[in-house]
């Protein structure tokens, strides 16, 4: 499988995971919208720790840096 989520993406996808993660754990989101975001969070969360996201595949997006030796 190849990697189409770069470091920032990364970064930026596993920090959201985190503060959604953190804003539950707080008290500050519950009920429906914490179900959604958890939703999410997951799916960033498991993309970010990866570095594939099917999304990006389906729309031929990538975020990695290109190889300019190949």
């Amino acid at each position: 499988m190849d990697t189409n989520v770069g470091t920032i993406d990364r970064m930026l996808r596993i920090g959201s995971a985190l503060v959604v993660a953190g804003l539950y754990a707080g008290g500050v989101i519950s009920g429906t919208w914490a179900l959604g975001l958890g939703v999410v969070s997951g799916v960033l969360l498991l993309t970010g720790a990866v570095s594939f996201c099917p999304l990006y595949r389906l729309i031929g997006v990538s975020t990695c840096p290109v190889d300019s030796t190949a």
